[in-house]
């Protein structure tokens, strides 16, 4: 306690350059924290994402009463979000009804009443086509307990029985212990946690420790004048570590406000495809505990580290021998990891990429983590090796200047860049991470297919329908009818024949060629195989539904030699048809049991968002099937690359701060060298060339290797994946480029740290 309290006497009675380089501390701790609060928060915000949704998820059962209320849960893409509507019918009953109202309701709504969410109530103003969907009038608003998060598009529509169909549900309550749809799902949880640490907290951690490293060569001479006083050695780390604590713990107490006063803004404004109520972002006994106790117990550990050599070897410190090189420890965890990257990599290269079950998931995760860690750690052996070659061959003043002090502070100069060097190995990661979950995105074909199954459409639905607006063309698919009793394989055999005429088929699929009106034509698509029993002159029944049909209730359809090639879009609905049937050859009233009406449109999202907006209108129940675009999976890659953008942000942010800390400290401390280096006939100019070349060349050297090193790393992630993508070589000019900016801007960063008067004082202070 005593040598604690006497750390704080030398804190506030060493003058005000010691306090300012204090309350820096202190402002670098509280950005960092600040950080690792929101990084600690995020999957709190999700967790409460998803506890919404899975109280609202209606208890559902097959057996329905004649009075039982009754529920149809539609959820149709609107752009990239998914627009959920939840048909309920209150039921016969005469009297009040006595089934408890969802989250965010007081009552269930009455026929023709429509709930709706803020987001959609600001959509029905701004977007007036979307009205079709919502058959009533809007009777109110769904208060924040019912949706998982601000700007969700989800609506609660009264209607009858008789509207809901066969296809309704008996409703028993609401609330699961799981959500249907996660934000994220678990498996992916686990990649967004690895990818956010390795672009947050790992640069954090150095950042941390940068701060509580500020003026360490000052710091470390009073120590030692402390120690030949008669302070024991571990006295005068703890004198050190007093310090550091008291600066982490403001700092984390000021960072901790500074999330609280984030969150309350950024809860209210939002990011791209993530909203969140305050109360998500709510910091959480864990999360403050975590801030508050790791954060200085981390400069606890750094202080004293910091002031060890002081403690041991006092006289050195105050002469300023030469120090040790650095040690080659960090070497051999960059080579382990390496050598586990390089050895998945070469699996692939080999033609047998390894998959990531069993123990090769964790291996890779230890050699990413492996590969980064030793890459930092290595960093001031390369920097002091690479310096020392090049000082003894140089014949340049300022290379062989810049290149000396590198060779005598290899750990300084790499504080300055590491964080950038970490940056740049992390970004690579993240890009991975969005390549792998990119698989599931929306398809970049020219049209865009949507299917409806034909039980739930009246005939003059199917004629409104087929001329909705941007609507091109539209067709039926029917599936012939199995004896799943038989044992004959030729009864075993299905064949999905289109209903559509030479002008639609071309509208619907790439190219087709050989087509004739009027006539049962065979469908071959070279790129496609298709059932070993579908082959001329098999005949397929098809179960019909009403009069007038060419056999009763079934229609049976041989399948004729003549051939019609075409090529259709990928994806497509009616890719896996067998033949194409006239539509004269179903007569009037006839209805295939086993059928869907397909529409197609272009694949632009407007033109989507209108088709969708016209098939709610008229048939507003119906379930929409739009082929190959996976809405909840492009939610979730919306919601990942939102945090991955994030995490970037706040990488860049703490990456920045620590080089700019670095730079202003190291610039400062060196006040004393740079002197009597300029009174010993230097020019300014050379010194600033010095001071800049100190940065750039382990900078260079550093950003080169996170490159590299970070595409590896990356690589070994996607092969295991087992994604179509394994080397994104796409992704290095971007990097590269990025890379060079950072280096350019960090040479114009250090120009004016050497100061243009001279001060002979600061060398007899020293």
């Amino acid at each position: 306690m005593r040598e604690f309290l006497l750390g704080l006497r030398l804190l506030f009675k060493a003058g005000r350059g010691n306090r300012i380089r204090f309350l820096l501390m202190a402002a670098g701790g509280s950005v960092g924290v600040c950080c690792l609060a929101l990084v600690l928060t995020v999957p709190s915000i999700l967790d409460a994402h998803d506890g919404r949704a899975a109280a609202r998820e209606p208890r559902t059962s097959s057996a329905r009463a004649a009075a039982a209320p009754l529920v149809l849960q539609r959820s149709d893409p609107y752009g990239s979000q998914p627009f959920t509507r939840v048909f309920v019918a209150r039921g016969t009953d005469a009297g009040p009804p006595t089934l408890q109202a969802p989250p965010g309701m007081r009552e269930l709504p009455r026929p023709g009443e429509v709930f709706v969410s803020p987001r959609v109530r600001d959509l029905l103003r701004e977007q007036p086509g979307i009205k079709g969907r919502l058959p009533g009038r809007v009777a109110g608003t769904i208060g924040a307990a019912g949706l998982a998060h601000p700007d969700e598009l989800f609506a609660y529509v009264g209607t009858t029985p008789d509207r809901i169909g066969d296809e309704g549900r008996a409703l028993e309550g609401f609330g699961y212990d799981y959500a249907p749809f996660p934000a994220v799902e678990p498996s992916t949880v686990t990649n967004l946690r690895f990818a956010l640490g390795t672009l947050v907290l790992l640069p954090l951690a150095i950042f941390l420790s940068v701060c509580a490293r500020l003026s360490a060569a000052g710091r470390a001479r009073r120590l030692a004048s402390l120690r030949l006083l008669g302070l024991s050695a571990k006295g005068t780390r703890r004198v050190n570590a007093a310090e550091t604590v008291t600066a982490a713990l403001i700092g984390a107490l000021l960072g901790l406000g500074e999330y609280w006063l984030l969150n309350q803004a950024m809860s209210r404004t939002g990011l791209p495809s993530l909203r969140w109520y305050p109360q998500d972002g709510a910091l959480s006994l864990t999360t403050t505990a975590v801030c508050l106790i790791g954060c200085p117990a981390l400069a606890w550990f750094t202080g004293r580290a910091g002031g060890r050599d002081a403690a041991a070897t006092p006289l050195a410190v105050r002469r300023t021998a030469v120090p040790k090189p650095p040690s080659k420890w960090g070497g051999l965890l960059l080579v382990t990891g390496l050598g586990i990257v390089s050895g998945y990599c070469a699996t692939d290269l080999a033609g047998r990429p390894a998959s990531n079950l069993g123990l090769n998931a964790p291996l890779v995760l230890a050699g990413v983590v492996l590969t980064g860690v030793g890459l930092v750690m290595t960093l001031p052996l390369i920097s002091y090796s690479v310096a020392r070659r090049v000082a003894r061959s140089t014949k340049s003043l300022t290379l062989g200047l810049a290149m000396r002090r590198n060779e005598v502070e290899p750990g300084s100069t790499m504080r300055v860049v590491t964080g950038l060097v970490t940056l740049v190995f992390a970004a690579s990661l993240a890009q991975g991470v969005l390549i792998q979950l990119e698989q599931v995105t929306r398809p970049s074909g020219p049209t865009q297919d949507y299917a409806l199954p034909l039980s739930g459409i009246s005939e003059r639905q199917r004629h409104e329908l087929a001329d909705v607006p941007g609507v091109r063309a539209a067709a039926m698919t029917m599936e012939s009818w199995v004896d799943l009793e038989s044992d004959s394989d030729a009864m075993a055999s299905q064949a999905t024949a289109l209903v559509a005429t030479c002008d639609q088929l071309e509208r619907l699929v790439r190219r087709s060629e050989g087509c004739v009106d009027g006539k049962v034509l065979r469908l071959t698509d070279p790129n496609s195989s298709q059932d070993p029993g579908v082959v001329p002159g098999a005949t397929f029944p098809y179960r019909m539904e009403g009069p007038g049909t060419a056999t009763g209730r079934q229609l049976d359809i041989t399948l004729p030699s003549e051939t019609i090639v075409f090529s259709a879009h990928n994806p497509s609905a009616v890719g896996s048809a067998a033949l194409l049937v006239p539509p004269s050859m179903l007569r009037e009233g006839a209805r295939p049991e086993s059928a869907r009406l397909v529409l197609t449109s272009s694949s632009d999202p407007d033109a989507v968002r209108s088709v969708l907006d016209g098939i709610g209108a008229v048939a507003p129940t119906v379930e929409i099937d739009p082929i190959g675009i996976n809405i909840q999976g492009l939610r979730q890659i919306s919601v990942i690359e939102t945090l991955l953008a994030l995490g970037m942000i706040m990488g860049l942010t703490i990456g920045a701060a620590a080089f700019v800390v670095s730079v202003t400290d190291r610039a400062v401390e060196r006040r004393p060298q740079v002197t009597a280096v300029t009174l010993l006939g230097a020019r300014a100019r050379t010194m600033r060339a010095v001071q800049c070349v100190q940065v750039v060349v382990p900078l260079g050297i550093g950003l080169a290797l996170a490159l590299v090193l970070g595409k590896l790393a990356e690589s070994c992630y996607l092969i295991t994946a087992g994604g179509d993508v394994q080397w994104d070589l796409a992704g290095v000019p971007v990097l590269g480029a990025a890379a060079a900016g950072v280096v350019a801007v960090a040479a114009l960063a250090t120009l004016p740290l050497v100061g243009r008067r001279i001060n002979p004082e600061l060398i007899r202070r020293d």
